[in-house]
């Protein structure tokens, strides 16, 4: 039987799969900048009906060039993947730390159009001294100066992406009208960061506005993602954790006069998946004889703020140096997820590095108890659903689509086909209006009773 409430799912495109190592054994050292490689991706999602491949960012080169990290600028991407997929949503990661409103809101509402709606912006800041670096700046700005410009960013890029009303291109020949300008709208924004006077040269997006996605753990983060976006994607490891932060988040949008459901919670999971416990095992167990531990530490510990002398693989973690470290440049979802696993498993710092580490959930076992998990976090409101992390693309992906997707249908929390083919269809969110159409609206009103008004004093 389904469901009333449909599990969302994503795939997160993040180097060539979550496990550090994995790219050892693809033997395929130019598939970061293959584009059949990531066709073969987006293909295999959309043959298992997901909602979207989302396609993480970085601005600097990660770890020394160890692995692979993002390389392709994700709207390039997304525009090349629009022409060889129909269905399947386009999320695309963009920072507001290092870029500018207007041009992001085109290249987002262009993609949208070539796409026919497909489409998302995954809104992030960016805290990382070597992106900073590759801009210009000294150093990145801090959280709070991040969040504030962040805010302003949104605003405005929802603000031109409103610009153009339904309705406003007309393209009408035989008039000569080729748009309305009545429904062609100046947004006039001026504050602090920025200065925007609008429209966007381009016309109203095929879903009113591309969905809007968030993925900060912070408060500021969470006020952002409840105050505007459609859907976060959040590291949750514990499921008393994530009930938690799920409640969190609807209550804060709930506060901001939304329909809770209109946000949907999306953690990250990350399954290795096999036949049997122990295939699963073993797939894990070739990928980590190829990691370089001493390289995994070090990232571990500067994820956590702290440097890698105070941690001892046979050890718990040092809670109180965490708590005491005001470092910028780590990621607070992280941290938290991080922490919460830690202390709900009594894990040491060698267990810890073992499972991902602690960033995303890990399961590892069979397609029916990977299901079997992700029916009762959804059942239990720990998640809306999930953005899946392949431990090495695409044969982890081609696993969960042909294995776990069917149990998921036959458990009636999953879809069978799209109903729609939208990005807002598959994630069951309402098109927004412009926020000028009613300004509009009522001057046409006005307009409309004026020359009434006028016509019975000519008749009389």
């Amino acid at each position: 039987m389904r469901t009333a409430r449909q599990l969302h799912l994503n795939t997160n495109i993040t180097g060539l799969g979550r496990h550090p190592a994995g790219w050892r054994t693809l033997h395929r050292p130019n598939a970061i900048v293959d584009l059949d490689f990531f066709v073969e991706i987006a293909k295999t999602a959309e043959r298992g009906k997901l909602d979207a491949v989302f396609l993480s960012d970085a601005l600097a080169v990660q770890g020394h060039a160890s692995g692979p990290s993002q390389s392709l600028e994700p709207t390039v991407l997304l525009t090349a993947l629009a022409c060889h997929t129909s269905t399947i949503g386009l999320v695309g990661t963009a920072s507001t730390t290092f870029n500018d409103p207007f041009n992001l809101a085109r290249r987002f509402a262009s993609v949208d159009h070539l796409s026919k709606g497909r489409v998302a912006w995954n809104v992030v800041t960016t805290y990382d001294p070597a992106a900073a670096a590759n801009f210009g700046a000294a150093a990145a700005p801090d959280k709070s100066a991040r969040y504030e410009r962040a805010e302003s960013f949104v605003e405005v890029v929802k603000a031109l992406w409103d610009s153009w009303e339904d309705g406003a291109l007309l393209g009408d020949g035989a008039t000569g009208r080729y748009a309305d300008v009545a429904r062609v709208h100046a947004i006039a924004h001026h504050d602090r960061f920025f200065d925007v006077e609008g429209p966007l040269n381009v016309p109203r997006s095929p879903q009113g506005r591309p969905v809007l996605i968030q993925a900060g753990g912070s408060d500021a983060g969470k006020t952002l993602a409840a105050r505007h976006v459609d859907a976060v994607f959040t590291a949750q490891t514990t499921l008393s954790g994530a009930q938690q932060y799920y409640a969190d988040l609807k209550s804060r949008a709930r506060a901001f006069g939304r329909d809770p459901d209109h946000l949907l919670i999306l953690p990250g999971l990350y399954p290795v998946i096999g036949g049997t416990v122990a295939e699963a095992l073993s797939r894990k167990a070739e990928m980590d004889a190829l990691l370089d531990r001493s390289n995994e530490l070090n990232k571990f510990a500067h994820a956590l703020g702290i440097d890698a002398d105070a941690l001892s693989l046979d050890a718990p973690l040092p809670y109180a140096l965490i708590a005491a470290s005001h470092r910028t440049h780590r990621s607070t979802g992280f941290v938290d997820a991080t922490l919460q696993l830690a202390k709900a498993e009594n894990l040491t710092v060698r267990d810890l590095l073992d499972r991902n580490p602690g960033a995303h959930r890990m399961i590892v076992g069979t397609p029916e108890q990977i299901a079997d998990n992700i029916e009762t976090w959804f059942l239990q409101r720990g998640a809306d659903g999930f953005n899946l992390n392949a431990d090495v693309f695409p044969s982890g992906l081609a696993a969960f689509v042909d294995h776990v997707v069917p149990l998921l249908q036959r458990k009636g929390i999953f879809r069978t086909d799209y109903e729609g083919r939208t990005l807002r269809e598959h994630y069951g969110l309402p098109r927004p209006e412009s926020r000028y159409a009613a300004a509009s609206m009522n001057v046409a009103d006005a307009d409309a009773a004026l020359r009434a008004g006028e016509a019975r004093a000519s008749a009389e």
